[in-house]
Order: structure tokens, then C-alpha cells, then sequence
């Protein structure tokens, strides 16, 4: 199973304006640093489990 770093993290912009985060020039420092350690976790989640076996059924 795989999961976009986006599906776990997301910009919001002010509220009740029409800029969205697909219309931006550049994904802000916090967005980029957040989706990174995300990416990071999930990584370390899968070399763990990969070796330690989630106990199934």
C-alpha cells in the first residue's frame, strides 16, 4: 500500500480566498519540511515492519 506524502499533510491558505496550492510558484518552507518527514516516518515505518513481521492472523 502506498500513500502520497500530500494525503498525510496539506497547505491551507487564508480562508475565503481563491489561492490555491497547485496555483503557487513555490511550495512554502513549512509544506516542503513537513512533507519531507513525512516521507522520512514512512520510510523508517516500512524498514521496520518489513523486518519485524506485524503480527498477521
Amino acid at each position: 500500500m502506498l500513500l502520497a506524502v500530500t494525503a498525510v499533510c496539506y497547505w491551507v491558505g487564508e480562508a475565503m480566498q481563491k489561492t490555491v496550492f497547485q496555483d503557487l510558484d513555490r511550495v512554502p518552507d513549512k509544506v516542503a519540511s513537513t512533507s519531507a518527514m513525512a516521507a522520512r516516518n514512512a520510510a523508517h515505518l516500512a524498514r521496520f515492519l518489513k523486518e519485524k513481521q506485524y503480527p498477521g492472523e
